[in-house]
């Protein structure tokens, strides 16, 4: 058993695993429970510091070590360097957010989602779990997430707990396709199971990808089965450290739409992409997340009864945005047509 303490300042745990964008995170008591990759550990924030316990590490390097005592260091150092690259400490968060454009909107989200950082997730498990969210709501991704976890990765244990890795492409790939409905995939199943093909063979090398360029590398991931310009984007976003990438899902229209575009009553697809794109520059992918946060969790809503479930359509918001940096003239002139 390892144990390591990291300092975090400026970051929220909970916010950041309860945003859409990570799935298998399981709250136990004050700790979160989970893996990053196939290291099995439990974190837990305690004011401006993190503590992590996990299991041995199962590196040859540390295996090597002449000593106990230099094994639990390296360990240790391991651990938090791991720990540390997966919640992307290392951005500087202040900066990010002084960056976002000044508008109600923005600023509303920005002040909901304080400590919220964007997860660097492995290649494959995050393409794997976002082929499986078309059309999905955060609580379905997450079952799916688990349940394919639990049938087909690795048991793991630390202080305790089982936890489960991801399942690898290569043994996505040899299941048939009614093995991955009978994990509530339903039409999914199919486009997983065909690019987990891919991936396993080879012919996509979501580790090479790393290199491309943002169209190039958006392209190769649009040509995989089951992905489109939201999935892509998403796995540019929490996977590649694209930070300017900023998926549109329905929450985020509906935001874009009533929020930016309230006077204009057709906007494409194309159209809401490049505004994202010219909007919120280089820090896109934060602004999106902090904005589809705020929407599913901080907006005001319409009353409901006990446990249903919150559609984009139940939000409201106080009044159309005033924005700071204004659109060129032809875009504001679309936008005030009736």
């Amino acid at each position: 058993m390892t144990f390591a303490q990291i300092l975090a300042p400026d970051f929220d745990l909970e916010k950041t695993l309860d945003s859409g964008q990570v799935f298998h995170w399981q709250k136990i008591g004050k700790a979160f429970w989970g893996t990053i990759g196939q290291l099995p550990l439990s974190v837990e924030q305690q004011a401006n510091a993190l503590k992590i316990h996990s299991a041995a590490m199962e590196l040859d390097r540390l295996k090597r070590s002449s000593s106990e005592g230099a094994r639990n260091v390296k360990a240790r150092r391991e651990l938090e360097e791991v720990v540390a690259h997966y919640f992307s400490l290392d951005h500087p968060l202040a900066e990010i957010c002084a960056a976002f454009p000044r508008d109600p909107a923005m600023t509303g989200a920005r002040n909901f989602c304080r400590g919220l950082r964007i997860i660097r997730q492995p290649h494959w498990e995050c393409l794997a779990t976002f082929i499986t969210s078309s059309m999905k709501q955060v609580a379905h991704i997450r079952h799916i997430s688990l349940t394919l976890r639990k049938r087909y990765g690795e048991s793991k244990q630390t202080l305790g707990h089982q936890v489960f890795t991801f399942p690898s492409a290569e043994r996505i790939a040899e299941l048939t396709e009614q093995d991955l409905r009978a994990c509530a995939l339903g039409y999914r199943a199919k486009n997983l199971r065909a690019t987990a093909r891919l991936v396993a063979g080879g012919e996509a090398n979501l580790e090479a990808w790393s290199t491309l360029p943002n169209d190039a590398l958006r392209s190769q991931l649009c040509d995989l089965p089951g992905v489109g310009p939201k999935v892509a984007n998403c796995v540019m976003l929490f996977a590649y450290e694209r930070l300017r990438a900023f998926p549109i899902d329905v929450w985020i229209e509906r935001v874009l739409r009533q929020q930016y575009f309230p006077r204009k009553r057709k906007v494409t697809a194309q159209q809401l992409r490049d505004f994202c794109d010219r909007y919120f520059g280089d820090h896109g992918g934060y602004a999106q997340q902090y904005l589809f946060h705020h929407a599913r969790k901080g907006a005001r809503q319409k009353a409901r009864k006990p446990g249903q479930v919150v559609s984009p359509g139940d939000l409201r918001y106080d009044s159309p945005v005033k924005r700071s940096t204004p659109l060129p003239r032809n875009e504001r002139r679309k936008e005030t047509k009736p």
